[in-house]
């Protein structure tokens, strides 16, 4: 692995390029920003270390313009200030770790095994990845069984056209990804991919949610709103849950995959938009028809074609497959080295029914790899993988917790296995780093 050092002290960077050097790594050194710059130009590194102060330019534009040209280059800086502005100036600009000086070597040189461990698991995922899942892109979609390669021809086939498309499944198959897939690789893949849980919402702010609303439509509606379908144009607007539309919202569905044409909450306007619509369910549609639960029309028109997704227990042949991929991808969030799975581990998988599908087999091995002490993934790391029942009266009667004990004890969960990397665990919880921030406050969170 090649590494460029990017300082001005003549002793720091001898002792830099010794130590690394004698570790087996590929070393050049640069004294100011400019050859700084111009070296990573001409021969680009694997990892930058680079000092904040340097004689011709700051350290901090150094690394602007580094990740303006190669935004996937990983920086680590060094610095003998202490202050905590510039810490957050480099890490907002993108640097992947911020070392003091005097720089202990082992921090740096687990900073920089961090960094080729990284490379070397991306690496390793690209050649996981199936031929056939490569060549449509299908986002980290993995199988070879029979039912998962219908749904690889049926993306192909389906990518191509703006035919609404109903995909069924149960919960954890996978299916907003195959939604992904059909919008990345069709024609308008530039425009807006657009999600909307048709579950989460009331039905009156659903509808606004969809179509928009005009100013003073309802209370609370301070101005005008475009809805998610106008947002979308020529892009995709994937409905998840469709099987809970109110009876009202799935006329109004309907009406808009007719005529192509819908007017916003309070509005007399009649707008016009080309979206495709995806939507997807975890229930039969069709029983939901005869029961009158779903109008007739609005299945017939979103099964345009119909995609059913199949189990994980109906595919046990992919789960080998699932497992890597998955490893792989979970030791690069969480940067461990967890890839050994002994026979008796993959027997269990096997044997398991997996009810919550891929998604419950994700949580499993993350929960194995944060448990893990070693590079192999030991029965004792994993769950009670058993298919029976809890017994007895406590499993009857569930504890009921208040929401905010279980979003603190997820937090301070995430929080140490990331060993308290706030960067890692706002990527895991989906949050930002305020919000992240203003829960640790809120909780009283401490490493």
């Amino acid at each position: 692995m090649k590494v460029l050092i990017i300082d001005d002290e003549r002793a720091i960077l001898e002792t830099l390029e010794m130590f690394l050097r004698k570790n087996g790594y590929e070393v050049h050194t640069e004294e100011d920003g400019c050859k700084g710059l111009d070296a990573v130009g001409t021969d680009p590194p694997d990892v930058v270390i680079l000092d904040i102060r340097l004689p011709d330019m700051d350290g901090l534009e150094v690394l602007r313009r580094i990740r303006e040209d190669q935004p996937d280059l990983n920086v680590i800086m060094i610095t003998a200030y202490h202050d905590m502005e510039t810490t957050v100036q480099a890490m907002k600009l993108g640097a992947y770790e911020y070392i003091h000086k005097p720089i202990d070597v082992d921090e740096l040189e687990i900073a920089i095994e961090k960094v080729a461990n990284n490379i070397r698991l991306n690496h390793r995922l690209e050649g996981l990845i199936t031929d056939i899942s490569r060549e449509y892109k299908v986002r980290n979609i993995v199988g070879e069984s029979r039912g998962m390669k219908e749904i690889f021809k049926l993306i192909g086939l389906v990518s191509e056209s703006r035919t609404t498309v109903l995909i069924q499944g149960e919960s954890g198959t996978g299916k907003e990804l195959i939604a992904h897939a059909i919008h990345y690789n069709s024609p308008f893949r530039k425009e807006p991919f657009i999600p909307v849980n048709c579950s989460t919402l009331v039905e009156t702010l659903l509808e606004s949610e969809l179509f928009g609303h005009e100013k003073g439509a309802f209370t609370g509606a301070v101005s005008r709103k475009a809805g998610k379908i106008e947002l979308a144009g020529k892009g995709t607007i994937f409905l998840d849950e469709i099987a809970e539309l109110s009876t009202s919202l799935q006329v109004k569905l309907l009406r808009f995959l007719q005529e192509r044409e819908f007017e916003r909450v309070g509005g007399v306007e009649r707008l016009r938009s080309e979206a495709r619509v995806i939507a997807a369910t975890n229930r039969d549609l069709s029983e939901l028809v005869k029961g009158r639960a779903f109008r007739d029309d609005l299945f017939f028109r979103l099964k345009v074609v119909e995609m059913g997704v199949p189990p994980l227990r109906e595919r046990k042949s992919d789960i080998p497959l699932l497992v890597d991929h998955l490893l792989n991808k979970i030791n690069a969030e969480l940067h461990r080295r967890v890839t050994g799975i002994p026979a008796e581990v993959m027997q269990l998988f096997m044997d398991y029914d997996w009810p919550g599908n891929v998604r419950e087999l994700e949580n499993v091995l993350t929960r194995a790899v944060v448990l893990s002490h070693g590079e192999v993934l030991l029965p004792e790391t994993l769950p009670n993988l058993s298919m029976e029942p809890a017994k007895g009266h406590e499993a009857d009667q569930p504890v009921v917790r208040s929401l905010q004990a279980v979003e603190r004890e997820h937090i301070e969960y995430v929080l140490r296995v990331t060993n308290w990397n706030r960067g890692d665990a706002c990527r895991l919880l989906g949050v930002s780093r305020p919000t992240l921030r203003s829960r640790i406050r809120k909780y009283g969170l401490h490493p």
